[in-house]
């Protein structure tokens, strides 16, 4: 299965070792993220570290260890389809049109995110962590 990751799924991840970063860690899956993404993790950063409690460096060790099972997407590869991700979520969050130009231009299996906005999509399946988990289990 491939999946695009949400920002935050992966914030998530380095925050608390959870179910979420377990499901990162599978080597069965794959996962896709826009390079843009690196930059808003590098952005929280701080923030990530205390919430986590782990320090910045403990972060970077962490997010590398993520990064081996993630695909970073070019924006040179999404960019011819974002207006047409600007025109399905633009209005909703323009900060996820990456996102979902991402899922536009590869193979994949749909948008891995937590975030309610996206359950408005009908163009791409959006995939919960509990609907990710009851799948994981029927494997």
């Amino acid at each position: 299965m491939i999946l695009i990751l949400n920002t935050s799924i992966l914030i998530s991840s380095l925050i608390k070792d959870s179910v979420t970063r377990q499901i990162l860690l599978l080597p069965s899956m794959k996962f896709y993220l826009p390079e843009y993404a690196l930059e808003e993790i590098e952005a929280h950063k701080i923030k990530i570290s205390r919430l986590s409690r782990l320090s910045t460096d403990e972060i970077d060790i962490l997010l590398n260890l993520l990064l081996e099972n993630i695909s970073i997407i070019s924006s040179r590869t999404i960019q011819p389809y974002l207006s047409q991700a600007g025109v399905i979520i633009g209005r909703i969050d323009p900060n996820d049109i990456p996102f979902l130009a991402l899922a536009l231009a590869t193979e994949n299996d749909g948008i891995w995110s937590n975030d309610r906005h996206f359950e408005a999509i009908k163009q791409i399946k959006i995939w919960k962590t509990s609907d990710l988990l009851r799948y994981l289990k029927r494997q």
